[in-house]
């Protein structure tokens, strides 16, 4: 059962949300936050498995409560969910350590996928925003270090996966491994890259 925390200053949305979740066998709404305040505060006590954050809210806002909250548990999964897609909201959501990033136009299945997605481990983007992130990556070619060396023959094969935005499982089903193989070859690019995250590592990949 995945463990969620819903956070929006909109009771509409949240009660969408949570009919939404709570009509899935697999996803568990344990609490509810209408600020960034009150998101940290029930992240601390309810220990989400994925938070599925707003970005514009009175008070603290979700990009502060997304670092303050990962700062106190680095496990727990933010997943953004924002009607903003635009690069003032994208990158420092990103830099807060989110893991995923949504709008709120997103079909109702993508945003179920998102949350299992993130609690596997992965990173769901809306595809515009994945686009918008794969272009500022193509243009900023030229200044990206010179790609890493040492990477083994499987190593590239998932780097080449993760930039096509597979999901660990679907990377395993590609090339024929387990998905604990997976998520070990991921941490050995990540050193290897000096990327923080796999939004990090997708994005050395379609840049070198």
């Amino acid at each position: 059962m995945i463990r969620v925390l819903l956070v929006d200053d909109q009771h509409l949305i949240r009660a969408g949300l949570r009919m939404l979740c709570d009509a899935q066998p697999d996803i568990e709404v344990v609490g509810e936050a209408d600020n960034g305040r009150e998101a940290i505060a029930l992240a601390a006590r309810l220990i989400p498995d994925v938070v599925v954050m707003d970005l514009r809210m009175p008070g603290v806002d979700g990009i502060t409560a997304t670092s303050r909250i990962l700062a106190d548990r680095p496990a727990t999964r933010v997943l953004v969910l924002t009607t903003f897609g635009d690069d003032d909201h994208l990158y420092p959501a990103l830099t807060a350590g989110a893991c995923g990033f949504l709008l709120k136009d997103a079909p109702p299945a993508d945003l179920l996928d998102g949350i299992r997605r993130a609690a596997a481990g992965d990173s769901p983007f809306s595809q515009e925003v994945l686009r918008r992130l794969v272009q500022r990556a193509v243009h900023a070619r030229a200044e990206t270090p010179p790609p890493a060396q040492g990477l083994t023959a499987r190593e590239q094969d998932v780097l080449n996966l993760v930039a096509e935005g597979l999901s660990n499982t679907e990377i395993a089903d590609r090339l024929h491994i387990g998905v604990t193989t997976v998520k070990t070859h991921i941490t050995s690019l990540m050193t290897k890259t000096n990327s923080p995250n796999r939004v990090r590592l997708a994005l050395f990949a379609r840049g070198a």
